[in-house]
């Protein structure tokens, strides 16, 4: 298999009422899933490391306020339509819920558990 872009899907601000050092929490989850997806030969993708410093240039202060509000969610819209599959990591989450929706609308597979990932071919 080729290597694939996929994107992690997961808890990020669920369950912390705002709480800065739960939110972190929760991102360094998905950046662990993403080091597995890594070191199966895929290239993954984390839906906050493209709109979070978006929020911020567009005058974001804080995660949850209006502006961040008009990103983040339609950043991993877009995201999705440009990977080959979704890894969905443990945790309530409704965002990744509907990313794991969206993914099956187009027909993406989504893995729940790294051993379902494939491991890519070597390429560089």
């Amino acid at each position: 298999m080729s290597p694939q872009l996929i994107l992690i899907a997961g808890p990020y601000r669920s369950g912390t009422n705002g709480n800065a050092a739960l939110i972190a929490g929760n991102l360094h989850r998905l950046e662990e899933a993403a080091l597995q997806v890594y070191q199966l030969g895929h290239m993954p993708m984390i839906g906050e490391w493209v709109a979070l410093p978006l929020a911020a240039a567009a005058g974001s202060k804080a995660v949850g306020d209006p502006i961040s509000e008009t990103i983040l969610y339609p950043v991993a819209n877009r995201l999705i339509r440009q990977c080959h599959a979704v890894y969905r990591i443990e945790g309530a989450s409704h965002g990744a819920d509907a990313d794991v929706r969206l993914a099956e609308e187009l027909g993406l597979p989504v893995y729940r558990n790294t051993a379902d990932i494939p491991v890519a071919a070597a390429t560089a």
